[in-house]
């Protein structure tokens, strides 16, 4: 793999026409989205989409998902586009939704992991929106991290996972929403949610009157089965350390983690809610407020790359809701837990 002395652009015209240009060559660019950062490419390109794989260290059966600008850069992309999803489309485009539609020969099967589908969007995100118009292409753009670790949030946090594996990184701030997109397969009449996110299923049921969630958005894929979707198949979003999911009340919550702590295990954090960390008896980071899922979103993945940074071995992490984004927040733990959960009395 190539080595680079990485670039850190700012949205500025001549710096989002840089990044541009560098797509336009078949090369890799961190951009900012409503969600995460993504690790962007030519999605037409079968060599710029192997790079996305080799920077990541990205498995080849996970797929991608491919960034539009306007509605009418769909068409090339598919062979139908049904009317259930049109209707998404029109509800929640721009925004953090991808809709799984069949793939046309435009795109490489690569980017699909081998499906016939391919799964796109239109991000809302103003320096998105310009680079993939200044490109002029439709854009691969998986998280912009090192593959299984926490996505990025900051272009910070994208320069600490990519800086020398890719040429540029275009600085558009925070992310907004904090997770990464909802994503839905459509069929007559009804949605299914492969992987939770900003869009929630009570937002899509005002659409479509039948919405289903996917087992697999809370329990692993059986052995042998294809992932539809990024994000369904591997322990995911996950800092160093080993983490479990406790599902307590928070006072149940500090009793087990302060028992946990009396055998002084080596690296022992605690992943809480603010204003619960009064109770705790060892290190701590939070990620918002128990009754704010919108908050929990923005927050969670910067607590857990901070875990690493505070060197935590063990992590026990409070447990959200899993109703309205907060589903898409417990998602995101459960998948960085790698399914260990600890159930207690709430």
């Amino acid at each position: 793999m190539t080595a680079y002395q990485t670039r850190l652009l700012s949205a500025s015209p001549p710096d989002i026409a840089a990044a541009a240009e560098y797509l336009r060559r078949g090369e890799l660019v961190g951009i900012p989205t409503e969600t995460v950062y993504g690790l962007a490419a030519d999605a037409t390109n079968e060599q710029a989409v192997a790079r996305i794989f080799a920077a990541k260290g990205r498995p080849q059966d996970n797929p991608l998902i491919v960034h539009v600008a306007q509605l009418c850069d769909v068409e090339p992309l598919v062979t139908a586009f049904p009317p259930e999803a049109q209707k998404l489309a029109q509800a929640f485009w721009p925004g953090p939704l991808t809709i799984i539609l069949p793939r046309s020969p435009r795109i490489p099967a690569s980017v699909s992991a081998g499906l016939d589908t391919v799964a796109v969007r239109m991000p809302s995100h103003p320096v998105a929106q310009a680079i993939i118009r200044a490109a002029g292409l439709p854009l691969a753009a998986p998280s912009a991290n090192l593959s299984g670790s926490p996505s990025p949030t900051t272009a910070a946090h994208v320069m600490a996972d990519m800086a020398g594996r890719i040429p540029a990184v275009v600085d558009g701030g925070p992310c907004g929403v904090g997770v990464e997109s909802t994503v839905v397969s459509v069929s007559p009449g009804c949605a299914r949610v492969l992987r939770p996110g900003g869009v929630t299923p009570a937002m899509l049921q005002k659409v479509l009157p039948h919405v289903e969630v996917d087992p697999a958005v809370t329990h692993p894929l059986a052995d042998g089965q294809r992932a539809a979707s990024p994000g369904m198949k591997y322990k995911h979003y996950s800092p160093r350390a080993r983490v479990i999911l406790v599902k307590a009340s928070p006072q149940g919550f500090a009793q087990f983690v302060n028992r946990q702590a009396a055998a002084k295990p080596e690296g022992l954090m605690a992943l809480c809610f603010d204003g619960e960390e009064t109770s705790l008896a060892v290190p701590f980071l939070t990620y918002g407020r128990r009754d704010d899922a919108n908050e929990q979103a923005q927050q969670l993945f910067n607590a857990l790359r901070q875990l690493d940074e505070r060197g935590a071995a063990l992590v026990y992490a409070a447990c959200p809701s899993d109703q309205g984004v907060g589903l898409a927040v417990y998602n995101r733990i459960l998948r960085a837990a790698g399914f260990e959960v600890i159930t207690l009395d709430r």
